[in-house]
């Protein structure tokens, strides 16, 4: 069952929105470099049919909701994503803060991707795609990111398995 979307409060909202990101450079994922020093990965994979599941599951995207669907409690500074838009997601313990650094709105093709900040496991950049394929919406998942604690460091490919298990919840909270 998917957790509900909760909202933070403004001085969390303020707080996040002032911090610098914890890596450079900035918004790569929206090109098709990344930066040296940083693992890649990328996912693609199909989550519906036709313009009525794009939709739906662009909605779903946009409104955090692909988040909370994949279990993760979800807390957002704004009810629809934006470029800036601040978010924090928590996993167990882990707290997850991110920046919303770019957002496409185009007829078959919705997404952002979010930045890391300080304090969250990992340092570096993801992008969520959903687009329209043929018939076939897709998700296109790419990232780019190093460990940003010393927990995540000591995981090594414990956490890499992580990151996969995640990206496969997202797909799954989209069908």
């Amino acid at each position: 069952m998917a957790r509900e979307v909760g909202r933070l409060p403004a001085r969390d909202v303020d707080r996040l929105g002032a911090l610098p990101f914890s890596y450079a450079p900035v918004g790569a994922t929206s090109g098709s470099t990344y930066p040296a020093g940083f693992h890649r990965l990328d996912l693609e994979v199909a989550v519906g049919r036709g313009e009525a599941d794009l939709r739906r599951a662009a909605e779903t995207l946009m409104t955090w909701r692909m988040h909370a669907g994949a279990g993760l409690r979800v807390a957002a500074g704004s009810p629809r994503v934006h470029t800036g838009a601040v978010v924090l997601c928590r996993l167990g313990p882990l707290r997850i803060p991110c920046r919303v650094v770019w957002v496409v709105d185009e007829p078959t093709r919705t997404g952002f991707a979010y930045g890391t900040l300080p304090g969250h496991p990992e340092a570096g950049e993801e992008s969520f795609v959903v687009r329209l394929d043929g018939d076939v919406v897709r998700l296109a998942v790419s990232a780019y990111s190093r460990p940003g604690l010393l927990v995540t460091r000591l995981a090594g490919p414990v956490g890499r398995w992580g990151q996969r298990r995640m990206l496969a919840r997202y797909a799954g909270a989209l069908r």
